[in-house]
């Protein structure tokens, strides 16, 4: 193993940790429901059912999460040197995966709700928050092509230069479709992850 594989790994190893404690994360979202009384089972089942906007946020952010973890990887598949500013763009992903928790409780909170748009909105503005530092790091990566493994697959930096370009954009028309349809907007971040998900299977290595 080469000095440039070693610093890489050592990037990808600290970056699966902070992935595996903001996915962790979330599950402390779903609170136990407290019942007691003669109509305990009943209660506990309704207060099971009330669950359902915690159960749809955490698989939203679950699978958010793994896919930004799977194309995170991705990255490291190509990149095998690093440089300051290569850390700093990481480490600004790293930040803003690392609240997903948060847009995660409110829209577990409040997605049924009045604030409904206001929680959607957070959620689509984080994720395009993220989307940008990925942009952000992945063409920093691919600058000059410094950092690139030697023998790295064209078509492979294309498509990946194409996901980044288009992701950002995508993520501001779930921002702005919040203040009109909440669901919608969510549904628009789901669909995007289900969208870079395939884009991993049919065209990672």
């Amino acid at each position: 193993m080469t000095v440039d594989e070693k610093e890489t790994g050592r990037i990808e190893a600290f970056s699966d940790g902070v992935f595996a404690i903001a996915i962790t994360l979330l599950i402390l979202e779903l609170k136990v429901p407290k019942v007691e009384g003669p109509h305990m089972v009943a209660d506990l089942l309704a207060g099971l059912t009330g669950l359902w906007r915690s159960y749809v946020a955490f698989f939203l952010s679950f699978t958010s999460i793994l896919v930004m973890w799977v194309n995170h990887h991705r990255i490291f598949t190509i990149v095998r040197k690093t440089d300051d500013a290569f850390l700093y763009w990481n480490g600004l992903v790293l930040l803003c995966v690392s609240v997903v928790p948060f847009p995660t409780a409110l829209l577990a909170e409040y997605m049924s709700g009045p604030a409904a748009n206001v929680a959607a909105a957070v959620y689509a503005g984080v994720a395009l928050l993220i989307a940008l530092a990925f942009t952000a790091l992945w063409q920093h990566a691919i600058k000059d092509k410094r950092l690139l493994t030697p023998g790295y697959r064209e078509d492979e930096v294309a498509e990946l230069s194409q996901q980044y370009r288009y992701g950002p954009i995508a993520y501001v028309v779930a921002f702005g479709l919040a203040f009109v349809s909440p669901w919608a907007s969510i549904g628009l971040c789901l669909a995007l992850v289900v969208f870079f998900a395939f884009r991993g299977l049919t065209g990672g290595r």
